[in-house]
């Protein structure tokens, strides 16, 4: 079908651009620790390339329901590619400033949160029913994708031409994105009648997705649930470099076991995209869930580096997978027209609390369970997770992972979201009616 091929075209010119645009980040951060010594300004960074999504995906989604999604992919992949532009020249000058970074990646944060929504409700006009759990699956394969492919040739482009030849790389990336996506075509869905029910007011129609989830309560508490372990896991798997090094002692075996990591949520990704159709989405994610969680108690327990490995790869398996199939849900019982407003709503729930989860990992890593190590009471965990340096993040690793498996067990002895895609009818696209005119002149024919 044509409209699947534009699918693939679409999402391998993005994955594209995605990679890119890591490889920038890379560079970067290189550069700005090379040159200051400090870590704090990559991260300020990157908090500010995450602002935009927790205060606007909802915006997002209303944009892309009311706009072509076509041109609001265009416009996300030009706003990046003119932050990066101006970044550019700030290296290329000399006159680089750290508030230089910090404004260009909030922009190119604001624009990225615009292309979200869109990208997603996009592949519910591009890709027939049965083929969703694929298309997402290859969608969700590019983030760790571009975490194997950037690194390596970020340092390659680095050492050969510093950080303004990866800049222009990323710059050529994008150039290509938007070619490519200024000659597809994605159609326009037709209005639903939630949609009309949504409002006239742009602001009551901006919260329509909000609206939609809370008025299937079983969808709404499913989005709220994985929401709530994307909170829960977010800080302790960004504690991976310490804990990693506090073990083995070995930038080398880091790298390796980081390795390990992405290709985990490679495979889960491909798993699906081989598969090609998934039945019963939502006991397939509450069984990934449960698998997540006890990988993670394993993660935070073993010390030797093969175990480590294979714990952080079993660990990352399901996420892709996760995030793949519940997007199919959505799609497939969402009014398309309204696709881009639940996203957002959804979106939105899991970035309101990711700053948090990275904040409270923080605070409990470095002034509660590292400093209890070399306390007495450290003696009742220590047998479970040792006691030496990092032994503090393994412990919290464990507590999550428990979490993870209890929260799991008592959302699927509910019946109701165990039974979510049986229950809740998916959204069929009527018929458009067909003119009087028409149906008389057929008639006619008919005689």
């Amino acid at each position: 079908m044509k409209t699947v091929r534009t699918f693939y075209i679409l999402i391998i010119t993005q994955i594209f651009s995605l990679i890119g645009s890591r490889m920038t980040g890379i560079a970067i951060g290189i550069k700005v620790f090379a040159d200051t010594g400090d870590a704090s300004p990559v991260l300020i960074a990157a908090f500010f390339a995450e602002l935009p999504g927790m205060l606007g995906n909802t915006l997002a989604g209303f944009v892309a329901d009311r706009l072509d999604r076509r041109h609001v992919i265009m416009l996300g992949d030009a706003g990046q590619a003119l932050a990066t532009t101006l970044l550019l020249v700030s290296f290329w000058s000399g006159a680089f400033q750290l508030w230089h970074l910090y404004v260009m990646m909030l922009f190119t944060g604001i624009f990225a949160t615009i292309q979200g929504p869109a990208s997603q409700a996009a592949i519910t006009m591009l890709v027939p029913p049965d083929q969703r759990d694929r298309a997402n699956s290859i969608r969700e394969i590019g983030f760790p994708l571009a975490g194997v492919i950037a690194p390596t040739v970020a340092a390659l482009l680095y050492t050969a031409f510093g950080v303004i030849g990866v800049i222009l790389v990323d710059l050529a990336t994008f150039v290509v994105a938007i070619t490519v996506v200024s000659r597809i075509q994605i159609p326009r869905p037709t209005q639903s009648q939630e949609d009309r029910e949504a409002g006239e007011v742009w602001w009551r129609e901006a919260l329509g997705g909000w609206r939609f989830l809370w008025q299937r309560p079983t969808l709404f508490a499913a989005s709220v649930y994985i929401s709530f372990i994307w909170f829960l896991i977010n800080g302790p798997l960004g504690t991976e470099t310490p804990y990693i090094l506090s073990i083995t002692g070995s930038e080398e075996m880091l790298g390796i076991i980081l390795s390990a990591m992405n290709f985990g949520a490679f495979a889960g990704a491909g798993v699906i995209a081989l598969v090609g159709r998934v039945r019963n989405r939502m006991l397939v994610i509450l069984a990934a869930m449960l698998l997540h969680g006890s990988a993670m108690i394993a993660y935070g327990i073993v010390r030797h580096p093969v175990l480590l490995a294979l714990a952080v790869l079993v660990t990352m398996f399901p996420l892709a997978l996760i995030g793949a199939l519940f997007a199919t849900i959505l799609q497939n019982k969402t009014p398309p027209d309204m696709q881009g407003r639940v996203f957002g709503a959804y979106g939105q729930m899991g970035m309101l609390l990711t700053p948090f989860s990275f904040l409270i990992t923080a605070a409990l890593v470095d002034n509660v369970l590292e400093p209890a190590i070399q306390t007495p009471g450290w003696a009742v965990v220590a047998p479970l997770v040792g006691d030496q340096p990092g032994a503090g993040i393994g412990l919290l690793l464990v507590i999550v992972g428990s979490i993870i498996v209890v929260t799991t067990l008592l959302v699927g002895a509910q019946p109701r979201i165990r039974r979510l895609e049986q229950d809740l009818p998916d959204y069929v696209v009527e018929p458009e009616p067909i003119p009087p005119a028409i149906e008389a002149l057929t008639e006619v024919l008919k005689c």
